[in-house]
């Protein structure tokens, strides 16, 4: 159990005396803020350390960047909406506050059907659910969670972004995974974890692969309870018939919208519609620089705080019968482009009592990774991150006509 963060006595956030903040910006936030305002308790303002979300209010309430929340109120109590919960009360500890709610009570009786969310209703459940096992697990402390397994089906793409942070520029002859493959070594991962919150079925560009619509019935044939999202781009028209297979299940859509590089999401947004498939579309017009591969030779010190700041180090990604802690480290092993060192990942063919052990230590019990030595860093503010070697934000989907080449290091 940990004492850093209360989830039962939410006397306080009805006090007046400090400004109540929600932390940080995603779609189930908007649920906590209508919680509170059943509960009679005035939210002041949202906060975030990704600048692009600052650029204009949630919900009709500012939005203030997590750095420069010091100066405007020095003390504060502060909800923690983010599935990353220890991550968000580190970081907020460093800015000298020290009064966190989780927003569990808060979100245990929520009617998600008493409003107009700004996503689907179907969509928002999924969400609180992500979120509240999330916190769950965190005041459990004991258990083996995931909140996230992303389950890399392809690196094939419709797209060939010259800075993609999955490295898909790189690939010279992508290929697509088995089908059965994937899910018998997704088995083998459930089996040696208490909880995953949810399954991103992600590429390349997932639809690629002829079988996606097979693998996301296949996560939850047996497991109706799952949450399974497809992250796609928007520029592969589904079937019918694999929407077909897929229809009212419990399977989301995440399409992010490049504009006029998403050329059949239109299309895609009324097929989902049509066969009772919750969507988001989200447009990105610029993401964070952090698709370069180079040795640093950083120190122990350094990687601490490179891996310390990464948004991305729980995106644990399934691939060629491994887990990584993320599809930087496993498409720069994928590519041979670092060298092969077992300390980045697990071995799914390797002896059941060797997997669970080092899945517990990839899950709660590293620093950094040697593979975080070649990134340039993933960090949730890329405008003031220490250690951090990229150009920070740049324009989105730029597209390159040709394989990019790379440096292997042995």
């Amino acid at each position: 159990m940990d004492d850093r963060i209360q989830h039962k006595d939410l006397t306080n956030l009805k006090k007046k005396d400090q400004p109540i903040i929600i932390f940080k910006v995603v779609r189930e936030a908007e649920a906590i803020l209508n919680a509170c305002r059943e509960m009679g308790i005035v939210v002041t303002a949202f906060c975030d350390y990704e600048k692009r979300n600052t650029e204009k209010n949630f919900c009709g309430l500012e939005v203030i960047h997590t750095p420069d929340l010091p100066g405007r109120f020095k003390k504060a109590r502060i909800i923690i909406s983010s599935q990353y919960v220890s991550d968000s009360i580190d970081q907020l500890s460093e800015l000298g506050y020290s009064e966190f709610y989780s927003p569990l009570k808060l979100l245990e009786n929520y009617d998600v059907n008493k409003y107009k969310h700004q996503i689907s209703n179907s969509y928002m459940k999924t969400q609180i659910t992500s979120c509240t096992n999330a916190h769950k697990a965190y005041l459990d402390g004991n258990k083996i969670f995931m909140r996230s397994l992303d389950v890399m089906i392809t690196t094939k793409c419709s797209m060939k972004c010259e800075s993609c942070s999955n490295l898909m520029q790189y690939y010279k002859d992508p290929q697509n995974s088995d089908f059965q493959k994937i899910l018998n070594e997704v088995n083998v991962i459930t089996d040696q974890v208490d909880e995953i919150s949810e399954f991103r079925v992600i590429g390349g560009e997932p639809m690629m692969n002829k079988e996606w619509a097979k693998i996301c019935y296949g996560l939850i044939k047996d497991n109706p309870e799952r949450k399974v999202y497809v992250w796609t781009n928007g520029t592969v028209g589904p079937k019918e018939e694999q929407l077909e297979l897929l229809k009212g299940k419990d399977i989301n859509f995440v399409i992010t919208d490049y504009g006029q590089f998403s050329r059949n999401i239109e299309n895609l947004k009324e097929k989902l519609t049509k066969y009772n498939l919750a969507y988001v579309a989200t447009e990105v017009r610029n993401w964070v620089d952090c698709s370069s591969m180079r040795k640093h030779e950083r120190t122990a010190q350094e990687l601490q705080e490179v891996y310390k700041q990464c948004c991305a180090k729980y995106l644990y990604t399934l691939l060629d019968g491994k887990l990584f802690s993320c599809p930087f480290i496993a498409n720069a092993a994928k590519l041979k482009a670092i060298s092969d060192n077992p300390a980045n990942y697990v071995d799914l063919y390797s002896d059941v009592e060797i997997i669970k052990k080092r899945i517990k230590r990839l899950v709660g019990g590293v620093k950094f990774l040697p593979g975080c030595d070649f990134c340039d860093g993933r960090p949730y503010d890329a405008t003031s991150a220490k250690g951090y070697d990229g150009k920070g934000m740049i324009p989105a989907a730029i597209q390159t006509s040709e394989v990019l080449p790379y440096k292997t290091y042995k």
